[in-house]
C-alpha cells in the first residue's frame, strides 16, 4: 500500500503485516527515476529481498499506468493501492 500526503515519510508494517509506505507532500502525477530510487531506498529498510523486488515491479507498473489517488494495481498476487490523505 502506498499512502501519500501524510506528515512524514516512512515504511511501516500495518496491523495485518502488510507493508505501508507513507510519503509526505503532494501526490506526483509522474514517478520520476529519482522518486522511484528514493522509494526503493526507503522501502529497503523494512522489506525483505523478495518484497523489495515485488515493490520495484509494482512501481514500474504504477509508472506505466499513471499514479493517482484511488489507483490499485495487482502484480503476482500483490496489490499496491495509492491513497491520498
Amino acid at each position: 500500500m502506498l499512502v501519500h500526503g501524510g506528515p512524514a515519510t516512512a515504511v511501516v508494517r500495518g496491523p495485518d503485516g502488510e507493508s505501508v509506505v507513507l510519503l509526505s507532500g503532494e501526490l506526483p502525477e509522474v514517478l520520476t527515476d529519482q522518486a522511484v530510487h528514493e522509494l526503493l531506498d526507503l522501502a529497503a529498510a523494512i522489506l525483505d529481498t523478495a518484497e523489495l523486488a515485488l515493490f520495484r515491479t509494482c512501481l514500474a507498473t504504477l509508472r506505466a499506468n499513471g499514479m493517482r489517488a484511488g489507483r490499485s494495481i495487482e502484480v503476482d498476487g500483490a496489490v499496491l493501492t495509492v491513497y491520498e490523505g
